[in-house]
């Protein structure tokens, strides 16, 4: 809001009328006054301009503000703080994930707080896994100068995604292990099972001889009429 007044060429009129410029006339100084509360209603909604309504003064009108909301900004702005420096990546979800979450305290957090990138960048690095120890050298030392945020996130992410392709490649190489196994021992034990199947289940006692009409054995066992045919 204060920028919107700065924009009007009105901020002077929150330092109170008295402390306006000496050089302003009474009536200019009127205008100016109306201007700024005119920029401050537009910019409030219902709720908060009911807040405000009897204030007859811009630096009334200012105090009032503060005295709702700074306070509630102050709780939020550490809230913000605590959720940024006790940040932590685990390693049971996906980096992008996580940077994302990391981002958007940054965006909130830049409302009311500049914070430099490379004190971003250093707070990510301090979020790391341990398994992540030799990737945080690397982002150290690696490098002459100062190492951005968007450099470590973009390094991030692409260790990430050739984590995921190198995994995809094993799953897909065990598996192809796994099916000739499966189909080459399927292959060896085809022949045993099927003439194990046709010992096991042919039963001699059932049949009869065609020639001596005996059950119980084949031609060449024979024991009537071996030789004779």
């Amino acid at each position: 809001m204060q920028a919107v007044l700065t924009q009007q060429k009105c901020v002077e009129t929150l330092k109170g009328e008295s402390a306006m410029l000496a050089s302003l006339t009474q009536a200019k100084k009127r205008e100016m006054i109306e201007k700024a509360k005119s920029a401050i209603v537009l910019c409030l909604g219902d709720k908060v301009l009911k807040e405000v309504a009897m204030e007859a003064t811009t630096t009334s009108i200012w105090a009032k503000l503060e005295s709702l909301y700074m306070t509630k900004s102050l709780a939020h702005r550490q809230l913000l703080k605590q959720q940024l420096y006790s940040f932590k990546m685990v390693e049971s979800k996906s980096i992008s994930e996580q940077l994302t979450e990391f981002n958007k305290i940054l965006d909130d957090l830049a409302m009311e707080v500049n914070m430099e990138d490379e004190d971003k960048t250093l707070l990510l690095l301090c979020s790391l896994p341990k398994s992540f120890e030799h990737f945080k050298d690397t982002i150290r030392y690696g490098k002459e100068g100062t190492t951005t945020l968007e450099e470590v996130q973009s390094a991030l992410r692409t260790k990430e995604l050739t984590k995921f392709k190198d995994l995809k490649v094993d799953e897909g190489g065990v598996g192809l292990n796994v099916a000739r196994g499966m189909s080459e021992h399927r292959g060896k034990g085809k022949g045993k099972s099927r003439s194990k199947s046709r010992s096991k289940g042919f039963d001699k006692s059932k049949y009869k001889l065609f020639l001596c009409h005996k059950r119980g054995h084949f031609k060449k066992d024979c024991p009537d009429k071996r030789g004779q045919w």
